[in-house]
């Protein structure tokens, strides 16, 4: 079930958003560089890859991480109530990034998780169990329940003003300060 948000529009409010405005919008938010992570789940009848920027943790302990999914995307609504792995992408992965966002390529590597499946050879990967969905206007915030994860050295895919980049390895991580 998803969770309403107890927000209230102004009445009129919707639909009332210009293109201009919000081509503006999308492009002030682009200039927050992001990870790019791949979501990946067994629907009803296929396994389904959704690319993703938005991806948070939300809290260590339970160990919960959140991904925002566009209610437009074609397996939007197969992932309620479903595991989930996070997949999140290494530099040289822009092409898995492109396959799951629509411009196919070649056949992703598959790993049989023991909650979700995931994709081989990624950067980190989260395999979660569902916790909550909550109503985030044109997407759904899906939060789970972190049961396995890992990662490897590597630089990372990011994507910011409309454009992949890299973050290299050296500005990643702080695990020798822990």
């Amino acid at each position: 079930m998803i969770a309403k948000s107890s927000h209230n529009a102004e009445p009129g409010a919707v639909g009332r958003t210009t293109r201009p405005r919000e081509h503006h919008f999308r492009g002030s938010l682009g200039r927050f560089a992001t990870g790019v992570a791949i979501v990946t789940f067994d629907g009803a009848t296929k396994r389904h890859g959704i690319t993703v920027n938005s991806f948070t943790s939300v809290s260590m302990e339970p160990p919960l991480v959140l991904v925002s999914i566009a209610r437009s995307t074609k397996a939007h609504d197969e992932l309620a109530g479903r595991p989930f792995s996070v997949n999140i992408l290494g530099a040289e992965q822009k092409q898995l990034a492109l396959h799951f966002a629509g411009r196919p390529g070649p056949d992703p590597v598959w790993v049989e998780g023991a909650t979700a499946p995931r994709l081989s050879h990624v950067l980190a990967y989260f395999e979660c169990t569902p916790w909550a969905a909550y109503d985030g206007g044109d997407h759904t915030l899906y939060v789970g329940e972190v049961v396995d994860f890992n990662y490897r050295n590597g630089d990372a895919l990011a994507f910011a003003n409309s454009s992949f980049t890299t973050i290299p390895e050296s500005q990643l991580g702080m695990e020798e300060l822990l």
